[in-house]
């Protein structure tokens, strides 16, 4: 048992039916349930945040890397410290969408951004991928991008399992300047 906790249930006004429970709360999340940053449609010019990030700075975009045809960009919303994502500057929804030069920059981004994180962070392995559709979980389903999640030994802990939270150690401007730093070139 942990000091402080009882197995006897605490009174917890507002916060739902009574437990032994702690919480931890991350209202942060609650901009992105409720659809923070989100477009309004499909098109391009509907408040597409992966539209509007390369018209911002490096640091303001969150932006690691900036290819000819796609960028690396750490997610505002990530799973794990360093999620970050290759997106065409093109907005297209279809990975079969992309031409041969948007293709090769897509895969080679994502190779570099395995060797920053490795670099940085001493990443012990990857989650790689893109969701499809809003029906296969795309958050915006509208605009392609590829997902590189850094996961180190031991980091699928209680925090995700039991608490619905993730803990990140560093905050999101010095992590892209750690992986911009890290980024190799050419």
């Amino acid at each position: 048992m942990l000091q402080g906790m009882t197995s006897e249930p605490e009174l917890q006004n507002g916060v739902g039916t009574q437990d032994a429970f702690q919480r931890l709360w991350t209202p942060h999340r609650m901009a992105y349930i409720q659809g923070e940053n989100k477009p309004t449609g499909p098109g391009a010019g509907d408040g597409c945040p992966f539209c509007a990030i390369p018209e911002m700075s490096d640091e303001d975009g969150l932006v690691i890397a900036r290819g000819d045809a796609v960028y690396a960009v750490l997610n505002l919303y990530p799973y794990n410290g360093g999620h970050l994502m290759v997106v065409p500057y093109r907005h297209v929804a279809d990975y079969t969408g992309l031409d041969l030069a948007e293709t090769a920059e897509l895969a080679d981004f994502t190779k570099r951004a395995m060797v920053a994180l490795r670099s940085a962070s001493g990443a012990h392995g990857f989650n790689i991928g893109m969701n499809q559709g809003t029906v296969a979980g795309a958050g915006i389903a509208a605009h392609l991008h590829q997902h590189v999640v850094p996961r180190w030994g031991g980091d699928t802990n209680f925090m995700p399992v039991v608490g619905h939270t993730k803990v990140l150690p560093q905050l999101l401007a010095d992590t892209r300047k750690m992986l911009a730093d890290a980024w190799p070139t050419g």
